[in-house]
């Protein structure tokens, strides 16, 4: 296990990275609220207990050392700044040398413009300096804009799964 292998202000030289609290949740619900989408196809609720559950969950055999649940702010919003994306990273699963990315999701004012994936171009920069070979996520199947966004980022279909209101693409990208 590799205790604190990863420093989240340098998951991205645009925005200012750092890990989320529950102080934040009002914040997190407020971007997830303009993702519609996302909600209607994983029949998850986007509720508050929701998002603090999602802030300390752990697949089996990793602990809160190995989760990076962060936001990434925009620097020059006027006015202060601005959370831009928040994203679930797992050091270390399944696998010692992948990264898991349990969610992310980007503010609905920024989609569309291309930096959903440049801060995925970076991130995955990082990873791959920090001795990661493979990034890993599942998204929902049925969903149009996850299953395009990850595939046009690199990730290809590994598998899928069965869920109880969904069918999920693991998927992956080789660093």
């Amino acid at each position: 296990m590799h205790q604190n292998r990863l420093e989240v202000s340098h998951f991205s030289e645009k925005y200012a990275v750092r890990k989320m609290m529950e102080e934040d949740i009002p914040t997190i619900f407020e971007l997830c609220r303009g993702n519609r989408l996302y909600y209607e196809h994983c029949g998850r609720q986007n509720t508050a207990e929701e998002l603090k559950n999602d802030m300390t969950i752990t697949p089996p055999g990793k602990g809160q050392e190995d989760k990076y649940y962060v936001g990434f702010f925009d620097r020059e919003n006027p006015g202060g700044e601005k959370l831009v994306a928040v994203m679930d990273l797992i050091d270390g699963y399944p696998d010692s040398d992948i990264a898991y990315i349990g969610f992310f999701m980007m503010n609905a004012v920024y989609q569309g413009r291309g930096q959903g994936s440049s801060l995925i171009t970076e991130l995955c920069g990082y990873l791959k300096k920090s001795g990661f070979r493979k990034v890993r996520l599942a998204f929902e199947k049925e969903n149009p804009q996850s299953s395009h966004f990850w595939r046009k980022n690199g990730f290809l279909d590994l598998r899928e799964v069965p869920r109880e209101k969904a069918i999920l693409i693991v998927a992956e990208r080789a660093l």
